[in-house]
């Protein structure tokens, strides 16, 4: 007989400042900083573990519903934005459970453990409390991943141009960019690649190579990014820090899921230059296809940085952009 499965809000509240555990009546923060878990009280199960806070959806909410109703019950707070963000299944010995994760960026009220359980603001670059509860911990990850994705335009800029560009970004708190120059040979690819590794860590930025896992290794890149095509024959996750794909489909994000990967970029959103006149997916349907990821997803395809509060708001972590990084 199989595990029963129990639809779970889960809240992640980002902060952008250091504060106390009481807020001011009115919080607004971009995620840039920390997260809040809360312990959970005696008498549960799992006393004494660390996690976000939520609980269980009643017969008839919505998933919003029901993270608004838990989240004033726990901590006496109503959410005022909140962005629905992953879904990922866990099987504990009472049931299954799908936790249905969102980022809480702004709320109002006094925060506090009305259940009597202790709060406590924490980062992912150093966790401080211990034990966290098994489900939670792969979000730990998630969280580190900036909200842009640049990737590279050299072939259209010029090497020298597009490297001067992409020192502005960095300086500017880029902290994520995908080598990608399909027309270039392997050694000016090579060059770049070495260039591009260099600058951005000099910056605190990582930097993914796309579709050449020898040549991310040689020029010490921080992970891969790979093709479709390459998701349809790979058999276990890449050996990098980092590892994202290029998806099209639900099952393309399914697949990236099972062999582990970091995150996916699902396109093309909205018209692009480069395939005038091509399909697209349109918000609703890129909203449909995020909903049940387990791992981040990226908005590609047509997008500006004026578009992140939109990508949000359907589901994505974040945007990937080409030219208009740049």
């Amino acid at each position: 007989m199989g595990l029963n499965v129990i639809d779970v809000v889960v809240g992640i509240l980002l902060q952008g400042g250091n504060q106390e555990n009481g807020l001011p009546v009115l919080h607004s923060g971009n995620g840039g900083g920390s997260f809040l878990l809360a312990q959970r009280p005696d008498g549960k199960s799992y006393a004494g573990y660390w996690e976000f806070p939520g609980g269980k959806v009643e017969q008839g909410e919505t998933l919003l519903q029901a993270l608004q109703r838990e989240l004033c019950e726990e901590l006496g707070i109503e959410i005022v934005t909140a962005y629905p963000w992953l879904a990922r299944s866990y099987n504990y010995a009472h049931g299954k459970v799908r936790l249905n994760f969102f980022r809480v960026t702004s709320w109002q009220g006094w925060l506090h453990g009305k259940e009597n359980q202790s709060l406590s603001w924490q980062t992912t670059y150093g966790l401080t409390v211990s034990p966290v509860l098994p489900a939670n911990e792969f979000i730990f990850r998630a969280l580190q991943l900036p909200s842009l994705y640049a990737i590279s335009n050299a072939a259209e800029l010029g090497s020298e141009l597009f490297l001067e560009r992409l020192q502005d970004a960095l300086g500017n708190g880029l902290k994520l960019v995908q080598v990608r120059e399909p027309g270039y040979s392997r050694e000016a690819m090579r060059q770049l690649s070495m260039d591009v590794v260099k600058m951005a860590h000099r910056y605190g930025a990582q930097v993914l190579i796309n579709s050449d896992s020898e040549l991310a290794k040689e020029v010490q890149a921080d992970g891969v990014h790979m093709t479709g095509s390459q998701l349809d024959a790979c058999q276990s996750r890449p050996d990098f820090p980092l590892c994202a794909v290029s998806c099209h489909s639900i099952e393309d994000i399914r697949r990236a899921s099972r062999l582990g990967l970091d995150f996916v970029v699902l396109s093309p959103v909205l018209p692009t230059r480069s395939h005038p006149g091509a399909a697209h997916l349109g918000w609703n349907r890129f909203a449909q296809m995020a909903e049940s990821s387990a791992i981040p997803v990226y908005a590609l395809g047509g997008l500006y940085s004026e578009d992140m509060k939109i990508a949000w708001q359907h589901g994505a972590h974040g945007i990937a952009m080409l030219r208009h990084a740049w």
